[in-house]
């Protein structure tokens, strides 16, 4: 994008009273927008009120300053950074085909991601994984062996950078992606020269290197409450499916899949415990018919796609050391966690299923999570971590 096309786009979507939908109507009224500019106010109040006609020959206040700013920006890393308008042959074109795509698409990430178009190679398959900002560690567990075995099975999983589950699946994604492959679009709610949380600033860094960061918001715009909801049709809008890991009856997560059940596209849902209110907008989704799935693999045939090859048997047993191939029931911790099962418990509960005194009780349980098989929840309750 050169240096007038950019000032017509931010002139446009800048201008008071001119929303997306009055946009397109300029756009298909009189082409791009440096030819909207060029029209006379009668023109112009031919398609949009007489007020917008007014403000679109106006130049907005903070339209000089965001320009150059956007400008700098771009010639800063001219390899790694876009801004993509409608029309584009770099914009998502599985995105162009929803309701109501962003007019302009910020972009940045990994340079193969530009020079190859990725986002619309036909080997390219987006999958959108969505959850909780406050997930079990299950919850976290799941989104995040899912999405490293959905990479390794050579999908993109989008998501949207917020704490809990998405954090999990851009991270998951990362570790499973094939060389080469766009391993991550995180969609997100302020401008790109920004990150929220701060807690994922390393984390954003990280996708920027093997991924892609993608926002419709301008260059400072803040984390601003509405626009995290907003931005969740293009998640959706960006994915062949919605999986949706772990989520409360009133989640942004539902959003998500409800636009991509708008959007035609399929939505999968993790479940959980009844007892759990972070399953329950889960259970809600498939009774509303969402696919239910208990693996990564579920989804891959659902796809019709396959699983990257499991590693030869052989090998994989003689990595494992002697004492940890020994049988599971065998050790005392094995009994615990049969007692303790896949409910969230607390101590009194399996004192009394076990019968330990608690000294020994408390041992075992801090053995098994230092192994990663049992984790600490808030209250005192303890939960089984299942591997997937």
């Amino acid at each position: 994008m050169d240096h007038p096309e950019l000032a017509a786009w931010l002139r446009l979507l800048l201008t008071p009273g001119v929303g997306n939908t009055s946009a397109r109507k300029l756009l298909a009224a009189f082409g791009p927008p440096e030819t909207v500019f060029a029209q006379s106010e009668g023109a112009l109040c031919a398609v949009v009120s007489s007020n917008q006609a007014a403000a679109l020959r106006q130049e907005p206040p903070e339209y000089a300053a965001l320009l150059a700013t956007t400008w700098d920006w771009l010639q800063a890393a001219p390899d790694s950074r876009r801004v993509l308008p409608l029309g584009d042959p770099l914009y998502p074109h599985r995105l162009l085909h929803t309701e109501d795509p962003p007019l302009l698409l910020y972009g940045m990430g990994m340079p193969e991601a530009w020079s190859g178009n990725l986002l619309n190679a036909a080997t390219t398959r987006c999958l959108a994984l969505v959850g909780s900002r406050n997930p079990s560690p299950q919850g976290a567990a799941n989104a995040r062996q899912f999405a490293q075995t959905l990479a390794e099975a050579g999908l993109t999983l989008v998501s949207g950078l917020a704490l809990g589950v998405d954090g999990a699946a851009h991270e998951g994604a990362l570790a499973g992606a094939r060389a080469g492959q766009l391993a991550t679009v995180a969609v997100v709610g302020t401008g790109l020269d920004r990150v929220y949380p701060g807690q994922h600033r390393a984390l954003a860094h990280r996708i920027a290197q093997y991924g892609l960061l993608l926002s419709e918001y301008p260059l400072g715009t803040s984390p601003l409450a509405g626009n995290f909801p907003r931005r969740n049709r293009i998640i959706s809008g960006l994915s062949i499916g919605t999986l949706v890991a772990e989520a409360a009856l009133q989640s942004g997560s539902l959003i998500t899949a409800r636009m991509a059940l708008e959007q035609g596209r399929d939505v999968f849902a993790i479940p959980g415990s009844i007892h759990s209110a972070q399953s329950r907008g889960c259970h809600l989704l498939i009774k509303q018919g969402a696919k239910l799935v208990e693996s990564a693999q579920d989804i891959l045939e659902e796809l019709a796609l396959e699983l990257a090859p499991a590693p030869d048997l052989d090998t994989a047993v003689s990595a494992i050391p002697a004492q940890a191939q020994s049988p599971a029931d065998a050790t005392p911790e094995s009994a615990l966690l049969r007692a303790l099962g896949f409910e969230p418990t607390g101590l009194d509960a399996l004192q009394a299923r076990t019968g330990l005194p608690t000294p020994e009780l408390l041992a075992q349980l801090m053995a098994l999570e230092l192994q990663g098989q049992v984790a600490r929840l808030p209250g005192g309750r303890f939960q089984r971590m299942a591997q997937a």
